[in-house]
């Protein structure tokens, strides 16, 4: 009898690490983001909704898994 592998489901989204263009403050933001994402310091929009995966605008640093 074959042992099957047991198939874990992997999640698509995830947070990541992105640094504003204009102050270069680094902020963690949801890559699936149903809102608005601004910079904390400076205001700037770092990520944009379209339904499913956001639009970063920022530059990204690093994804947290």
């Amino acid at each position: 009898m074959k042992k099957r592998k047991i198939l874990v489901p992997q999640p698509k989204s995830r947070f990541i690490i992105v640094q504003c263009p204009d102050c270069n403050n680094e902020q963690i933001i949801f890559d699936h983001a149903s809102t608005v994402v601004q910079c904390n310091i400076c205001g700037r929009v770092l990520a944009r909704p379209t339904g499913g995966k956001a639009i970063i605008e920022a530059k990204i640093l690093r994804i947290l898994e």
